[in-house]
């Protein structure tokens, strides 16, 4: 194996490890939300009203997620990926080691849901500055050729974070009385993520810094306000990055954290059963998603995303539906979302770093890829709480959730589209 090759599986794998960890933290306090913290830091006489509270708190941190692509996409586009990463992974594990030592507001009253939102802060500034750094990581020490397929790899984090987080629920849940579950054994998985954090850092601290990033240090031309020149003569770049990118959120967020809620509130499901469904989606989703990731090597990026985008958007009729209909059955739930959301996501999901890179030169790539991913996660980060809203108006039926969903996607696959109309391929920013 040669110098170039073991360098770069190095970075790739921790990219990945890192992804896994940043989506871990995040994912787990998504199904929290819906399923623990609602009953436990925000009582209330209605169940809904409780539900919305914690899933406000949840979007909390997709609201401060630009915050930290600005800070940590100025940092890292000044003085470099490596040690903005070590930074933004030690940010999002103490912050999740927290949740789980917090007193409930039984224990300690309105103390308890301020101290939740403070570190729901803290781990959207995190994963904020985390996300563009670890895609790039791998783009940008990836062969051109190859950089759909490389870069789809720390993609896979999301759905193996969702696995180690959803799994680690299910057996908690098998394994112990609801009422020992609600009492303290939700506090093991966030107390556990310190482990997986000791593990990252070890092996960030490894890295170098990637060849691309290296040249422009050297040559000494880094931008001297990233952001600023990032605009500068190409908003209409940025605002179709931000629209493509809008699908993405809103479609993860439906499928991953408010289905659950969803299938065990309105539907009657088992927690078990519910979070089983969503696990088997995205142990297809960990394999479809480096597929898409090579596709998007060989044809163009923006058609492959718009083409997903639409067959996407257009599964999430049919796919609540079953679910509405499903009365239970596992097998109806399991293909109402594996199908839209472990294999037909993938080719959004696998697709979107690369396609989001594309746009930016390496002076300012940290910084827009931030920017245009944790800007339209505000959006997505309400999704959860438009949802339960949507349903609650709806007499319990999810339709107005599927307009939802379609309304999205038009735009995204609009601006996709738009994208491979600039320029086929090449769409780097001058």
């Amino acid at each position: 194996m040669s110098t170039n090759q073991k360098t770069l599986n190095q970075t790739v794998i921790s990219s990945l490890i890192g992804a896994t960890i940043e989506w871990y933290d995040f994912f787990l306090f998504g199904v929290m939300a819906g399923v623990v913290l609602n009953k436990l830091y925000f009582p209330s006489d209605d169940p809904t009203v409780s539900l919305m509270l914690s899933y406000a708190t949840f979007a909390v941190g997709f609201v401060t997620r630009p915050l930290g692509g600005i800070v940590f996409g100025h940092l890292g586009d000044k003085v470099g990926r490596k040690s903005v990463l070590v930074a933004t992974l030690m940010i999002m594990g103490v912050s999740t080691f927290l949740v789980g030592c917090i007193p409930t507001y039984q224990e300690i009253g309105l103390w308890a849901p301020a101290l939740l939102l403070l570190i729901r802060v803290l781990q959207g500034i995190g994963l904020g500055g985390e996300w563009g750094g670890a895609v790039l990581m791998a783009y940008e020490t990836a062969p051109e050729a190859k950089r759909g397929f490389y870069t789809s790899i720390p993609q896979m984090g999301l759905s193996i974070g969702i696995l180690l987080a959803s799994g680690s629920l299910a057996l908690l849940s098998a394994s112990m009385s609801n009422e020992s579950f609600m009492a303290w054994g939700w506090r093991v998985c966030f107390l556990a993520s310190f482990v997986l954090v000791l593990f990252g850092m070890f092996i960030r601290t490894r890295l170098h810094e990637t060849p691309e990033f290296a040249q422009v240090k050297e040559t000494h031309k880094e931008a001297k306000l990233p952001i600023v020149e990032m605009f500068k003569g190409n908003t209409s770049n940025v605002l179709l990055g931000l629209g493509a990118r809008h699908v993405d959120g809103v479609f993860f967020n439906i499928f991953s954290v408010f289905s659950i809620s969803y299938l065990v509130s309105t539907i009657g499901i088992s927690r078990g059963d519910a979070l089983s469904a969503v696990m088997v989606g995205a142990a297809v989703l960990t394999i479809c998603i480096p597929i898409a990731g090579h596709l998007s090597d060989k044809i163009s990026r923006a058609k492959l995303y718009a083409f997903g985008t639409f067959i996407t958007t257009a599964s999430v009729f049919p796919a609540f539906y079953a679910l509405k209909h499903s009365a239970g059955n596992p097998t109806l739930m399991w293909i109402a979302i594996i199908v839209p959301y472990g294999i037909l996501y993938s080719l959004v999901y696998g697709n979107v770093a690369a396609l989001q890179c594309d746009l930016f030169t390496a002076k300012v790539r940290y910084t827009g890829i931030s920017f245009v991913y944790q800007m339209t996660s505000v959006v997505a980060g309400m999704t959860a709480l438009i949802a339960t809203a949507l349903v609650k108006m709806n007499d319990g039926d999810p339709w107005l959730v599927c307009w939802y969903v379609v309304g999205s996607g038009t735009l995204s696959a609009l601006c996709a589209w738009g994208i491979a109309k600039r320029n086929a391929n090449k769409y780097a920013l001058a």
